[in-house]
């Protein structure tokens, strides 16, 4: 059976030119996000999550009555302001949530 060789790990590898530090060194640490979640519950960006869906009811209530000439007008016209409401309620969000 052969015989295990022990090496001390100091003997290998020469020491570190610098000696080590005495102290950590402080560090400031940032945050990127400096809004809360609970931030969302603002309420212009509910009055427009509440309007675009309140919106979204309604064409599908016309929908079951029948009234498809007036579901296809209102899905026109929701093609252009779905979008423009969502990127303006993320511009509001953005605008006024950050410090």
């Amino acid at each position: 059976m052969r015989k295990t060789q022990w090496f001390i790990f100091r003997k290998i590898f020469s020491p570190s030119p610098k000696p080590p530090l005495k102290r950590p060194r402080p560090f400031k640490a940032y945050s990127f996000v400096p809004f809360s979640p609970l931030a969302m519950l603002d309420p212009t960006i509910l009055t427009i999550g509440g309007i675009v869906l309140g919106i979204a009811i309604i064409e599908r209530i016309l929908e079951r009555w029948g009234v498809v000439d007036l579901v296809d007008q209102l899905a026109k016209v929701m093609r252009f302001i779905l979008p423009v409401a969502f990127y303006s309620a993320l511009f509001y969000f953005f605008a006024t949530f950050i410090l």
